[in-house]
């Protein structure tokens, strides 16, 4: 690992340099590029110098200690050469954590699906809040969103929606959010004020790019209509919904939020092959692991990655063991500290997978 993160280093002084070169300087697309490139660098570079210059303060407290003739002198080597090696091993765990390769695919903006499963009307309200949940999180980060298709319950709940996020680094946090939740509440359709268990199946697919996914245009089936919404009052007064059928894979999207049908074509063939990608993977991984389950499974209640209880006014997720208290909160989009955790628990997954959980 100190091999390859000197080179690292190395590359990013030499880069510095070249910065300053007039030539490089005069060619604003190589310029740019390399910029770019040293920035990416950069994070692991800057710790990795901090990390030497440690070691260096630990070698010079270590002699000082052995040729202070004060015992005074010799303490005060002896505190701060400890508080040097704290600081060698939390550099060490960053670096190892810096040196993780990244998954290519966490800087692409998503599609999520969401739909109410388990628990009728009450599914179909718990979806709609989990929507408001993603949609306010995204506000947060600076993120769009998108809707693609939307099916209203009678109270307004979501049936299911289908909504693209834009961003940075949206599938790297998202990602994990794939599975069933369950909610556990006293649901305003409950007139007897029993406590129900719901539940909601969230899909999230990374953006497919046009080189990974080659559609035929003879496979297509592409309808146009009028869309409509909650009661079915016209949304458009012009055929601007559009539906597009994958014939040789029977996949269907529907894009019905934009005013122009060309938009809504375009946005659905999008979706389209973020799903033709995700078959592909699927299948892949099932190639590797035959009882590897699907993405939402069946909605069955067993399969469960989150529980939001609002009686108890607590969140658990199953995958990790975290608790937290703040349900309200969470529900209501203030979703860093779970999604941290997962992040930090995959990270760990991959330590281990790399081999680097000893010492450096």
């Amino acid at each position: 690992m100190f091999e390859s993160l000197k080179d690292v280093f190395d590359r990013y002084e030499e880069m510095t340099v070249r910065l300053a070169d007039p030539g490089v300087m005069a060619d604003a697309a190589a310029w740019q590029r390399l910029m770019k490139d040293r920035a990416a660098l950069e994070p692991v570079a800057l710790a990795y110098r901090e990390y030497r210059s440690c070691l260096d303060a630990i070698l010079e407290m270590e002699s000082l200690l052995e040729a202070a003739a004060d015992e005074e002198l010799a303490e005060l080597a002896s505190e701060e050469l400890a508080l040097e090696r704290e600081k060698q091993k939390e550099l060490e765990q960053k670096l190892r954590l810096l040196m993780i390769p990244k998954d290519e695919e966490d800087d692409r903006n998503i599609y999520m699906e969401i739909r109410g499963a388990v628990g009728g009307e009450e599914a179909a309200l718990f979806a709609g809040d989990l929507y408001r949940m993603y949609a306010r999180y995204a506000e947060s980060k600076g993120w769009k969103v998108r809707v693609n298709s939307l099916s209203e319950s009678d109270l307004g709940g979501c049936k299911e929606i289908v909504f693209r996020l834009e961003g940075n680094g949206v599938y790297g946090r998202m990602k994990f959010e794939s599975g069933v939740h369950v909610v556990k509440r006293i649901p305003v359709t409950e007139s007897g004020g029993r406590l129900h268990t719901s539940t909601a199946t969230v899909a999230v697919l990374p953006e497919a790019r046009d080189v990974e996914v080659n559609i035929d245009p003879g496979d297509l089936r592409i309808d146009v209509y009028r869309s409509s919404g909650h009661g079915g009052q016209s949304v458009n007064t012009t055929d601007s919904a559009v539906r597009v059928t994958h014939l040789p894979t029977g996949l269907v999207v529907i894009c019905q939020q934009e005013k122009s049908q060309l938009k809504n074509r375009d946005q659905a063939i999008r979706e389209l092959k973020s799903r033709l990608l995700e078959m592909e993977k699927e299948k892949a991984r099932r190639e590797r692991s035959d009882d590897r389950k699907l993405q939402v499974g069946t909605a069955a209640r067993s399969e469960k990655i989150r529980t939001y209880h609002f009686m108890e006014s607590r969140v658990t997720d199953h995958r990790i063991g975290f608790k937290s208290s703040r349900v309200t909160e969470i529900i209501d989009g203030d979703l860093d500290e779970l999604l941290d955790r997962l992040m930090e628990e995959e990270q760990q997954e991959k330590l281990t997978a790399m081999g680097n959980g000893s010492s450096m």
